[in-house]
């Protein structure tokens, strides 16, 4: 019908063909699924024993994902990879990601969906005084390679060491190769924990507090950003969020 109309209005045929281009292109990037990326970090996400991603924050995308009809996969990567394919790559998005005005431009923002404290934490017989966030000024911090701790005390003048994995931090800390360590704790969580360091590596100032969202890739259009924010919100509303946060509070997974 379409075609016959053009074609029945006189416009050129390669008007006509490449205006049919345009809306095969439009309907097939409407119709992509969201390709979302997030890294292992319990209780927020981590594999399930059935190796699906699961976690708090992993609820709450899902959650979003059915209220909006979006056909979605979710994938558990290192997290400099998830968020550089964010970045990147069209019809994708990351969580969870702290937004800082380093990363302000970077992406389009759904959320917030949590929020977080940076802590410094250090070993438990550690000597020097630690009252202010400038008395760690004159201490080596360590941090991950790509995280926005990293990128937010960098630039702020802080002695940083990034590592390529942030849990090689701690056992740089037992090493005493760093003072402190850089940690985010999301809300209701303990912060993090292995058998190695349990106990020796422990919170000691908390730094700074963001607010995280699903950070989606700039092509996304504008629409659809607004109709996940407003969805979002509906989860709020309607107690949705508070009901997966109260799951993971009393230790659900």
């Amino acid at each position: 019908m379409l075609l016959s109309f053009l074609a029945e209005s006189g416009q050129p045929m390669r008007f006509i063909f490449l205006t049919l281009f345009l809306l095969a292109t439009c309907a097939r990037a409407a119709e992509a699924p969201l390709y979302i990326t997030t890294e292992h970090a319990p209780p927020s996400s981590m594999r399930g024993d059935d190796g699906v991603v699961t976690g708090r924050a992993t609820e709450k995308i899902r959650a979003l994902m059915a209220r909006t009809g979006t056909d979605y996969r979710i994938e558990q990567l290192p997290w400099k990879r998830a968020l550089m394919l964010a970045q990147t790559r069209d019809h994708t998005c990351v969580y969870s990601t702290s937004r800082t005005p380093e990363r302000e431009a970077r992406f389009k923002w759904i959320g917030p969906t949590d929020e977080a404290e940076w802590q410094f934490w250090g070993r438990a017989d550690h000597a020097f005084p630690l009252n202010t966030v400038d008395d760690a000024r004159k201490l080596r911090i360590g941090t991950a390679i790509g995280d926005a701790r990293d990128d937010y005390l960098r630039n702020r003048g802080f002695n940083v060491d990034a590592a390529s994995s942030d849990l090689a931090n701690p056992h740089k800390l037992l090493l005493n190769r760093i003072d402190l360590w850089a940690v985010a704790v999301r809300n209701g969580s303990a912060g993090p924990s292995q058998p190695g360091w349990a106990g020796k590596v422990v919170p000691l100032l908390v730094f700074h507090r963001v607010q995280v969202y699903l950070a989606c890739n700039r092509a996304m259009p504008d629409q659809q950003v607004e109709q996940l924010n407003a969805a979002l919100a509906e989860l709020r509303r309607d107690g949705t969020l508070a009901r997966i946060d109260r799951k993971y509070e009393h230790g659900g997974q």
